[in-house]
C-alpha cells in the first residue's frame, strides 16, 4: 500500500463528500489525467478546452456508456487545486447507487481508487501544504465547535508552521556558526557567541515547552473540555446535567447515594464543546461500592479544566462547608452553583458571598430551569480567558511529543556549553532539536511518518 500512495502517476478518484445519501455527492478526480479520463463519461463541454476554476453542467454516463445523471463538473488546473494537480469534480445526486455507479464508470475509465487521505498527501507532495496543515485539514473535518475550528483554521492556514519554521531557523544558524568553528578549530576561532548561545537556547527551549503544554488545552477543545460537577448527596447534581445537556441522561432520584459513578455527557456551550461529568454525591457513608463513587467525584475534581459545585440553596451552608470547598479545588477552576432557588423565598445572598469570598456564584433551579443561561455564560467566559493567552495551542499528539523532544535538547544542549563540552558532541543536541521541528512540518519526513498520519484520513480527502 506504501508503493501505491507513493504512486503520483495514477490518476485517481473518490466520492469527496459523507458516506450516506444526501442532496448531493461529490466525486474528486485527480492526477495528470483528469480531464482525459474524465471526458470519457462527460457528456457537456470540452473539460480539456475550460478554464480554470469554472463550474459545468452536463451529463455523466455510467460503465455500459448509458446516461447515469445530471451533474455539474467543476474544473481545477494544475498548480491551482487543493492537490496541485488537474482536478475534476462531479457533484451528482446524492443517491447511494449513482455514486457507486459514477465510481464504478471512471474507474472503468482509467481511474485508480484513491486511498484513505491520498488527495491531502498529494497537496503535501506537490507543496501545496506542509505536513502541519495536511493533519490541520483532518481536524477541521473532525471539529465539533467554533473554538476547535478556529484552532484547525488557523493551522491549516499555516499559523503554527510559520512559529515553527521561525525557531528551526534560528537554530540552523546556530547550528551554521557552530559549524564553521568545526572547519576552523585548528585555528581556535569563536563564531557564536556563548552567551548568545545560551540566551538563545534557553529562551527557545521555555517557548517550545510553553507550546508542547498547550497540548493539554488543545487536546480538551478538541476532545471536549471535562467539567465535574460535584457537591453532596441530593443537591441537584444529576438534575443539573440533564437541564445542561436537554437530555434525561442522569437518574434523578431523592434517595442519598443514587449515582454511584460517572455519568458522562457533552454540549456545546458557547465556543466550546464540553464534556459535563455527573459524579457521586460526597457523603460520609459505610457502603464500599459508594465510596469508590466518591473516590472517583475527587479524581474528576483534580483533573477537569472546571469544577461546578453544587450546593443545596434550600438546605443553607455552613461555614465549615465553605471551608472544605474551598480547600478542595483551586479558586480559579470553581464555580459554586446554589440550585433549588426555585424551593427559596429569602435567599441570603449576602451570607453566601461572604462565605465563599473571591468564588463566583451562579444562583439556579435545574428543575424549572432558571439561571442557567447565567451558568451558560459563566462558563464561557472561564474557556473563553483560559484560553485568551495562548499563542499558538497545539492540538495534535505528534506536535506535543516532538515540540517536547526539542525543548528537552535545547536544555541539554546549554548544559553541555555551560559544562565546556567539546562543540562537536554539543552540537549533536542542538541538530536533534532542529530534527523534531523538522518532522512537525515535514520538511525531514520518513514514509513510516507519512503512512501513519495519512492512513487515519478518510477516503476522499
Amino acid at each position: 500500500m506504501d508503493n501505491l500512495i507513493y504512486n503520483h502517476n495514477d490518476t485517481i478518484c473518490a466520492i469527496s463528500t459523507a458516506p450516506g445519501v444526501g442532496g448531493i455527492a461529490v466525486a474528486r478526480i485527480s492526477g495528470a489525467q483528469a480531464f482525459e479520463i474524465t471526458g470519457k463519461i462527460w457528456v457537456g463541454k470540452n473539460l480539456e478546452e475550460v478554464t480554470s476554476h469554472s463550474a459545468h453542467l452536463g451529463k455523466v454516463l455510467d460503465s455500459e456508456g448509458e446516461e447515469l445523471d445530471e451533474a455539474v463538473a467543476t474544473v481545477f488546473r494544475a498548480p491551482a487545486s487543493f492537490t496541485g494537480e488537474n482536478v475534476v469534480e462531479l457533484s451528482v445526486h446524492g443517491s447511494r447507487w449513482i455514486q457507486a455507479q459514477l465510481i464504478q464508470s471512471l474507474i472503468a475509465a482509467g481511474c485508480r481508487m484513491a486511498l484513505p487521505g491520498e488527495f491531502t498527501r498529494r497537496a503535501f507532495a506537490s507543496g501545496r501544504l506542509d505536513l502541519a496543515q495536511a493533519e490541520a485539514v483532518a481536524d477541521m473535518i473532525a471539529s465539533s465547535s467554533k473554538a476547535s475550528h478556529r484552532i484547525a483554521m488557523s493551522q491549516m492556514r499555516g499559523s503554527f508552521s510559520k512559529k515553527i519554521d521561525a525557531v528551526r531557523d534560528e537554530l540552523v544558524q546556530l547550528a551554521s556558526l557552530l559549524e564553521l568553528e568545526l572547519d576552523f578549530s585548528e585555528e581556535d576561532v569563536e563564531f557564536a557567541s556563548r552567551e548568545r548561545l545560551l540566551e538563545l537556547s534557553d529562551t527557545l527551549s521555555v517557548r517550545l515547552n510553553k507550546m508542547a503544554q498547550s497540548f493539554r488545552t488543545g487536546e480538551a477543545i478538541k476532545e471536549g473540555v471535562p467539567i465535574a460537577i460535584i457537591g453532596k448527596t441530593n443537591a441537584g447534581k444529576s438534575s443539573l446535567l440533564n437541564a445542561l445537556v436537554a437530555e434525561d441522561r442522569a437518574i434523578v432520584s431523592d434517595i442519598h447515594g443514587t449515582t454511584r459513578d460517572i455519568v458522562e455527557d457533552t454540549a456545546v456551550i458557547g465556543d466550546f464543546l464540553v464534556r459535563f461529568q455527573d459524579t457521586a454525591g460526597i457523603r460520609d457513608t459505610e457502603d464500599p461500592i459508594e465510596n469508590i463513587g466518591i473516590e472517583r467525584s475527587r479524581n474528576a475534581a483534580q483533573n477537569a479544566r472546571l469544577v461546578l459545585y453544587v450546593l443545596d440553596s434550600e438546605a443553607g451552608v455552613t461555614p465549615q462547608d465553605a471551608k472544605d470547598e474551598l480547600e478542595s479545588i483551586d479558586r480559579e477552576r470553581l464555580i459554586i452553583v446554589a440550585n433549588k432557588m426555585d424551593a427559596v423565598d429569602n435567599f441570603d445572598s449576602e451570607s453566601w458571598a461572604k462565605l465563599f469570598r473571591d468564588v463566583e456564584i451562579i444562583h439556579c433551579s435545574a428543575l424549572i430551569g432558571s439561571g442557567l443561561d447565567e451558568l451558560r455564560m459563566a462558563i464561557s467566559k472561564r474557556l473563553e480567558a483560559e484560553t485568551a493567552n495562548d499563542d499558538i495551542i497545539v492540538t495534535n499528539a505528534r506536535h506535543a511529543a516532538a515540540l517536547a523532544k526539542a525543548s528537552n535538547s535545547l536544555r541539554d544542549f546549554a548544559r553541555s556549553i555551560r559544562e565546556n563540552v567539546p562543540t562537536d558532541l554539543a552540537a549533536q543536541d542542538l541538530r536533534q532539536a532542529i530534527y523534531s521541528l523538522s518532522v512537525i512540518t515535514g520538511s525531514i519526513s520518513t514514509p513510516e511518518i507519512l503512512q501513519n498520519i495519512f492512513k487515519k484520513f478518510c477516503i476522499g480527502k
